[in-house]
């Protein structure tokens, strides 16, 4: 099953479930509450697929990575917050603002929450997890490591923009199978295979539980793996997973 959320040509923003080209209305995520007639796709705007609480991102989970820069194999997930004024859809212009240096794309999966959880076990995580969706965790690389007292990881990865989901929320997929590809323009830059992770989404999951209350529409990417590169104002950046679907952005100046 898939679940978006669009805006109307009218500014009215809906979610619900995407069924032949149609957006059949749900109370909330999740929901099996229908709140009016199905909308045509066609002419909506895909707005980020959910409101995540929390937006999580990881670094070093992937085994390629880890090995090639010489990292070692994490017991806990390594992670940093994204803000929620990071956050961006299918089709939008992501704007940099000046002396940024050098930004990156990173085409990660995303697990979204499904339901409120704390300290629980990678079984039980495999049942809070709602689904996946496609990230583009956009990095100012010179930002991150700029002072060396202090990897400013918060910033770096928290400029307006810099935190892509969508276009949809896949519920019914099994993560993997699933292949995460960067296209930069009509060449692909990334292309890794899901299921070199460290850590799987349930053992992701489990063990932020047991840091911080999970909730519904709460964002986990999955962290990237060898291809991360980076971008320039022009380009089209779009993050595909096929079982999921395609998420472009514009870089702009």
């Amino acid at each position: 099953m898939e679940w978006a959320r669009i805006r109307t040509d009218n500014g009215t923003e809906i979610i619900g479930v995407v069924e032949d080209g149609m957006l059949h209305p749900r109370a909330t995520l999740g929901s099996d509450e229908s709140t009016g007639n199905p909308i045509p796709l066609a002419g909506a705007t895909l707005l980020p697929p959910c409101i995540p609480g929390k937006f999580i991102g990881l670094w070093n989970n992937f085994k390629a990575a880890a090995e090639r820069n010489g990292w070692d194999t994490p017991e806990h997930p390594l992670y940093f917050l994204k803000p929620l004024s990071s956050l961006a859809g299918p089709g939008a212009t992501v704007t940099l603002v000046p002396d940024l240096g050098r930004v990156l794309f990173e085409g990660e999966l995303g697990i979204v929450i499904g339901k409120t959880c704390s300290n629980i076990s990678p079984e039980e995580a495999k049942e809070a997890i709602f689904g996946y969706t496609c990230v583009n965790d956009i990095t100012a690389l010179d930002i991150l490591n700029a002072d060396p007292s202090f990897p400013q990881w918060t910033r770096a990865k928290g400029f307006d923009g810099f935190g892509v989901i969508g276009p949809v929320i896949q519920t019914d997929v099994n993560w993997e199978d699933l292949t995460v590809k960067v296209m930069v323009g009509e060449r692909e830059r990334q292309s890794y295979p899901a299921n070199d992770m460290i850590m799987s989404p349930a053992q992701i999951t489990s063990k932020l539980s047991a840091d911080m209350t999970l909730e519904p529409g709460d964002v986990i990417a999955c962290g990237t793996s060898i291809g991360a590169r980076p971008i320039k104002a022009g380009q089209e950046v779009t993050v595909v997973i096929d079982g999921i679907g395609a998420l472009p952005v514009t870089i702009a100046d």
